[in-house]
């Protein structure tokens, strides 16, 4: 997971890049899961969705981590 990558001239750290894929997840798996009414379930709503941010950024790294080695 350490390391750089290149975007137009621009070098972003690879964790940022992480975190904006498992950003751009989250947005449709929040929207499902209101629409499902999973939240009606849930007694905090934000602490949820951070630790399914935390879940996702996991998945993710362990997915980019696999594929780059």
């Amino acid at each position: 997971m350490i390391g750089s990558m290149e975007l137009w001239g621009l070098s972003l750290p690879w964790l940022l890049v992480l975190t904006l894929l498992s950003w751009l997840l989250l947005w449709p798996s929040r929207r499902l899961l209101a629409r499902l009414g999973l939240y009606r379930w849930v007694w905090h709503p934000a602490l949820f969705d951070a630790g399914l941010f935390v879940l996702l950024l996991w998945g993710v790294s362990v997915l980019s981590a696999r594929i780059v080695s």
